[in-house]
């Protein structure tokens, strides 16, 4: 056993005094926390969250750090749970896999894949954590199927007092309602069960469109796919649409060489260097967007779910994302465009349009609304304050809520208005946190004291 700087007896390489700061994924977060842990269980866990409330230091955790926003900042005990990783059973009868809270999502998805299994929907990134990802909101595209979170029928998680609660619809059933999406708030999230299928194909079918015929058949081309999203180009009237459908197949994925053309070279390779060079020549970034927007070829291919849903992406960005009214969508995105036509912004990054059904997590973007969620973005050094403020006008006058991990600048006040579940949720949160120990800046703002 050794001692860390506060005197608190830690396994040796679990926990020490933190020397280095944090940062985020994007790089526009950083923090200094006082001291980390790795816990390699949930009751090494429960431990070291005793031992911050006994020393007075507030708890946060971080998975990845593919948040946007401070969610995961702390200048006190820093939580990373990586040793808290791997599938811990599959229950095939039940349909559910139950998995420990910082694996990666890259990795359930492979080890579903090889026992034939897979989740209905997912994101178009997967190097997050499974308590990350479902703790912010993350979501893919869907008519019928949601978020991330939605498909959980379990979790576990560590109490503010030290407690390992199990949470499901039979078992704390008001936890479960609000611990899908609990933005970390509430405790600790150790394991979490999710419901599976058997693996399936789906067909991807990519296609350029322009910006009126899209936006115009936007309501046909939902209702008519099963995943449909398109990305808009800024300064052009360019768009790339894509269909994901499932299919009795055969599988037909992307050659080795096209496959490698469209996902590395042109979609990160490419598109690295004409946002360098957009950043450092900012006039030049219209023209690079008519370039980029027509690089992108129509294209059909079928695979299991993960490797059509997600896609590598390596050119780091900043992101602002709202929910809206699936009925205000169009209007909303139309009102975006005519902005940037009008103002003297330079946006290098496409804006991604997708959707998804209402669910009924507390805190979820798309609680008990159908969805359509507009996602800005710009490259990771890009001055992004007077771009994120005009898009984010345009969207709160739509009764937008903003993604919990990505920038924004509501509050609780503004929050609890289009939130209809927000008390509700701050009533589960006085009773499980009363003395705040999992709270920061971020969350003081977002939810109030």
């Amino acid at each position: 056993m050794s001692r860390t700087a506060t005197g608190r007896s830690q396994r040796s390489g679990k926990a020490g005094t933190a020397s280095a700061p944090w940062r985020n994924w994007a790089g526009n977060v950083t923090s200094r926390p006082a001291r980390e842990v790795s816990p390699a269980s949930a009751e090494e866990l429960a431990e070291a969250i005793r031992g911050a409330a006994e020393d007075g230091l507030r708890v946060k955790t971080v998975g990845t750090g593919h948040s946007f926003t401070s969610i995961a900042a702390t200048d006190g005990l820093l939580v990373r749970p990586h040793l808290l990783a791997g599938i811990r059973r599959i229950d095939r009868e039940a349909m559910t896999v139950t998995v420990e809270s910082g694996t990666p999502l890259k990795r359930l998805n492979v080890a579903l894949a090889r026992e034939g299994l897979s989740l209905t929907n997912m994101g178009d990134i997967m190097e997050q954590t499974v308590a990350g990802a479902t703790s912010t909101g993350t979501h893919g595209t869907g008519r019928d199927s949601a978020s991330i979170a939605a498909q959980i029928r379990a979790l576990e998680l560590v109490t503010a007092d030290g407690r390992l609660m199990t949470c499901s619809e039979k078992e704390n059933p008001d936890v479960f309602a609000a611990a899908r999406i609990g933005l970390g708030a509430l405790g600790v999230i150790t394991a979490i069960t999710f419901a599976v299928e058997p693996v399936f194909l789906l067909t991807a079918r990519e296609e350029p469109m322009t910006f009126d015929k899209v936006t115009s058949e936007f309501d046909a081309l939902h209702a008519e796919n099963e995943h449909f999203e398109f990305y808009w180009f800024p300064h052009t009237d360019n768009c790339n649409t894509k269909r994901n459908n499932r299919s009795a197949g055969p599988a037909a994925p992307p050659g080795p060489v096209s496959g490698w053309i469209e996902d590395e070279l042109l979609s990160n390779g490419v598109f690295q260097l004409a946002c360098a060079l957009g950043r450092a020549v900012p006039p030049v970034i219209p023209s690079l967007a008519k370039v980029a927007s027509r690089a992108l070829s129509a294209r059909t291919y079928t695979d299991i779910p993960y490797k059509v849903f997600t896609s590598p992406r390596r050119v780091r960005f900043v992101e602002m994302e709202y929910a809206l009214p699936r009925e205000a969508g169009v209007a909303a995105l139309r009102e975006l465009k005519a902005m940037v036509e009008r103002s003297p912004l330079k946006v290098s990054f496409p804006v991604e349009v997708r959707t998804a059904p209402a669910d009924d997590i507390a805190l979820s973007t798309a609680s008990d609304r159908e969805t359509v969620y507009i996602a800005a973005h710009l490259y990771k050094g890009t001055p992004h304050r007077g771009y994120f403020t005009a898009v984010e006008r345009i969207m709160t006058a739509h009764g937008g809520r903003p993604h919990w991990g990505k920038v924004h600048t509501r509050d609780a006040a503004y929050l609890s208005e289009v939130y209809p579940r927000f008390a509700e949720f701050a009533a589960l949160r006085d009773r499980l946190d009363p003395d705040r120990l999992f709270a920061n800046d971020y969350l003081r703002r977002v939810l109030g004291d």
